[in-house]
């Protein structure tokens, strides 16, 4: 990782950490330690810590934290990562099923059209790459992965859809990722999943996190209805390889 790295106020309740401005799999591995690292600190008033990309936003109470110590320990925690120049090590992948075309991919010929390929190369090409966590946002569990083949690095819609069924995997540009929810979007739809990636009844709601690996696998509707039956019936879990 390179030393570059900027701390910025935002707002009286939150301090902005940016490493450099580039989607880069060792930058993010680098927000997603300092995060950690602070995290591990428990700073007093201290109220989330959020890595994205390539910054890393904590939120805190500024009646109770002392702000210059809480900038001087990110500043310390980025010089010593900057010092041991930190990596991507990927974890063992979560392992996400999927259901890819028909009714639960309705873009998949679109994809597979952009990509010059079939759409059995399509699914074959999106499901043979391990794909990295880099941040969650937007809404809860929605993970952003990447990086996508650039052959099947379809652009999002020029309209979005209204609604878009939990569980839906899509592509935009280099990202890929689940919907947790149904909510509008414009990702190209390419399966769907059993699996939720977001659910509170669960001691862990999240299924992804910030530098997990992830990787794809087909299913048929067959799998597809055995597993969407367990997953309703039971908190489901992280699948591993």
């Amino acid at each position: 990782m390179t030393a570059a790295f900027h701390v910025v106020a935002a707002g009286d309740s939150a301090v902005i950490l940016e490493l450099p401005n580039r989607i880069d799999p060792d930058i993010n591995a680098a927000a997603v330690a300092i995060a950690e690292s602070v995290q591990a600190d428990a700073i007093a008033g201290v109220r989330d810590i959020v890595p994205t990309y390539r910054t890393v936003a904590v939120h805190f109470d500024p009646l109770r934290t002392d702000y210059a110590a809480l900038v001087e320990r990110l500043r310390a925690v980025s010089s010593q990562l900057a010092q041991q120049t930190a990596r991507s090590v990927p974890s063992q992948p979560i392992r996400v099923p999927v259901l890819y075309g028909g009714d639960s991919g309705p873009d998949l010929a679109s994809v597979a059209l952009y990509a010059g390929v079939s759409e059995a190369e399509a699914v074959e090409i999106h499901a043979s790459r391990l794909y990295r966590v880099f941040m969650l946002g937007f809404m809860p569990g929605l993970a952003y992965m990447g990086s996508v083949d650039p052959r099947i690095a379809a652009p999002r819609l020029a309209v979005p859809r209204v609604r878009v069924a939990a569980g839906s995997v899509g592509i935009a540009g280099a990202q890929t990722g689940v919907y947790p929810l149904s909510t509008p979007g414009g990702w190209q739809i390419v399966g769907a999943t059993p699996l939720r990636p977001f659910d509170p009844r669960r001691s862990e709601p999240f299924l992804f996190k910030a530098g997990d690996a992830v990787q794809f696998y087909a299913i048929d509707e067959q799998e597809y209805e055995s597993l969407s039956n367990a997953s309703a019936s039971m908190p489901a879990a992280k699948t591993i390889a």
